[in-house]
């Protein structure tokens, strides 16, 4: 269904300037209505209104104090009625197989085939009318948006001062390097014949270009390779403020719409319906559609390549938006591309174990890599370039680097008993959370749509905890079947799937973090040892990272 557009409505839906005194208008003068009378369907000013009550004693009147109960202003009722698809048509039933309003021209071209199409005049009798609940729940879903609004906002501001600060932060180990190299050259110098400081004064001319040469070929590389980040995010971010922007317009009117369109049941009901269809819109936005996957189909895919030297154990796993899939192969120290047909196209070798893996732009990935026996914790970068893996930039960690996730510039990253934010250049920015009583209390982590909540698997603690955006603790949930709950993955509709490492199991959880809306798949479905999974918007499919060389990809809808 199209968004609604409000605009040609009046913002006052209900108020008493919105109502003329109806013999007034008759000669051409402006007054506003003091009272209506049901018997004439008139309304009158307070001078009109004296001379109607001495005429038309037997009359009854509805005053200002009752304004719910006069009648709904024609162009409020005009567009309650009017048919988004064929905007000279007049809304007159409901599918309720596809739970749409029609005019006559719905019926005939779009849902001739549809078995339960109800004249809206009989529904309302069979379906609630009152829509109190509905403005409670249009002022609720208002607030979200714009606290949505607000947060991306910030994400762009803190994106672009990210990437200023990096970029200072260059050219000030770049002069460093020169003003170091010249002092050197400075006290060599000292007591040197002319041909000799001919000599260095060529010497120095040489070195500092190539310090120039190697800040141009690598660090500008660098910067521009961010700054290439920085615009794509901040174009998605855009788009998603103008829709957040286009929902809040829609959803203030309806708010103000429903709290004055008065008793009338069949506008009371097309306003419902009507609203409930934009509310739908703003939770998938805020992503909150709580919506259980059903399977359609299952095929199981090998990984391996002739030059891994151990079974393949998938820690990580990244879609990119053209449908390849970018896998973390542990044991192997590899990750590797995967065509759309999950075929092995491209691999890298990393220097320690890759943990985890997360999308940083449409083909730019952060791969979380990790070795406590030689001190490695650092975050690898990664590009896809035609079918290629091109590695970029890095930065090390003082701490163990087990989990990564990442919205809009920020990026979270685990040490298996702290989750820390970072900026994309490395700089820690906090610690959010932490969990000293055992081991790997904070093992993977991933983060909703709209960035305001964190999620973190507690391995040994057999845990799912949800995490409001500056660490606070909203929600524990635990189940049998979530026997060493390891990697995790919330979809673009806010759907959480956590796999039970020792249960063989993937579940999805509600957004909310606190209930269990589906067992996704155990062991009879092939799960074994699951340690990644991640979901495909470009093929509708939820992809399972385990051991035993393959990879399960489950079609959904």
């Amino acid at each position: 269904m199209a968004t609604v557009s409000l605009s040609s409505v009046p913002k006052r839906l209900r108020m008493v300037e919105d109502f003329r005194c109806t013999s007034c208008q008759e000669l051409n003068l402006e007054e506003s209505a003091d009272i209506y009378c049901e018997a004439c369907q008139k309304f009158y000013c307070k001078r009109c209104g004296h001379l109607h009550n001495q005429l038309s004693t037997e009359h009854t009147t509805v005053g200002v104090g009752d304004i719910k109960k006069w009648p709904v202003p024609k162009e409020v009722e005009d567009f309650l009625r009017m048919c988004e698809a064929h905007e000279d048509k007049t809304l007159t039933q409901f599918c309720q197989d596809h739970t749409q309003l029609c005019c006559s021209d719905c019926v005939v071209k779009i849902h001739s085939q549809c078995s339960k199409v109800t004249q809206i005049s009989e529904l309302t009798n069979s379906q609630p009318t009152g829509l109190e609940g509905l403005s409670v729940e249009l002022e609720t879903v208002l607030g979200e948006i714009k606290t949505l609004q607000i947060s991306q906002k910030a994400s762009i501001q803190s994106l672009q001062r990210t990437y200023k600060e990096h970029s200072a932060v260059m050219i000030e180990q770049m002069l460093g390097n020169l003003n170091t190299y010249i002092d050197e050259c400075d006290n060599s110098s000292v007591g040197t014949s002319g041909g000799n400081e001919q000599y260095l004064k060529e010497e120095m001319c040489r070195s500092v270009l190539s310090i120039v040469n190697e800040f141009d070929n690598i660090t500008a590389k660098e910067l521009n390779e961010m700054k290439d980040e920085v615009i794509s995010i901040k174009e998605s971010v855009t788009s998603s403020i103008h829709k957040c922007t286009t929902l809040h317009n829609d959803l203030s009117q309806f708010h103000e719409l429903v709290q004055k369109i008065g008793d009338n049941k069949e506008l009371c009901l097309i306003a419902s319906i009507k609203c409930k269809h934009i509310i739908q819109q703003a939770l998938t936005l805020l992503g909150k559609s709580g919506k259980a996957f059903n399977v359609q189909r299952k095929s199981v895919h090998n990984v391996r390549i002739p030059s891994d030297s151990v079974t393949c154990d998938i820690s990580g796993i990244c879609v990119l938006p053209d449908g390849q899939v970018l896998v973390a192969d542990f044991d192997n120290k590899r990750v590797k591309l995967l065509s759309q047909q999950y075929q092995v196209v491209s691999h890298w070798d990393v220097n320690a174990y890759p943990r985890d893996i997360c999308l940083i732009t449409p083909n730019e990935v952060a791969v979380a890599v990790n070795d406590d026996d030689s001190k490695i914790h650092e975050v690898q970068f990664i590009t896809v370039n035609q079918g290629k893996l091109v590695p970029g930039r890095k930065f090390q960690l003082q701490h163990e680097c087990r989990g990564i996730a990442h919205h809009l510039g920020d990026l979270f990253v685990t040490s298996g008993k702290e989750l820390y934010k970072y900026s994309l250049n490395g700089k820690l920015i906090c610690s959010l959370y932490g969990d000293r009583s055992g081991d790997y209390t904070v093992r993977k982590c991933a983060v909703s749509p709209t960035g305001d909540r964190l999620y973190i698997t507690s391995f040994w603690q057999h845990k799912l905890l949800t995490l409001a955006r500056d660490g606070t603790l909203l929600a524990t949930y635990t189940d049998t079947a979530l026997g060493g709950p390891h990697g995790l993955h919330v979809t673009p509709a806010d759907q959480v799937l956590v796999c039970g490492r020792w249960s063989d199991t993937v579940l999805q959880v509600g957004w909310e973090g606190e209930s269990k809306l589906a067992t996704f798949a155990t062991q009879e479905d092939g799960v074994r040892r699951p340690w990644s999974v991640c979901y495909s918007s470009t093929t509708s499919s939820i992809i399972v990272g385990q051991r035993r060389d393959n990879i399960l990809v489950f079609r959904v809808e």
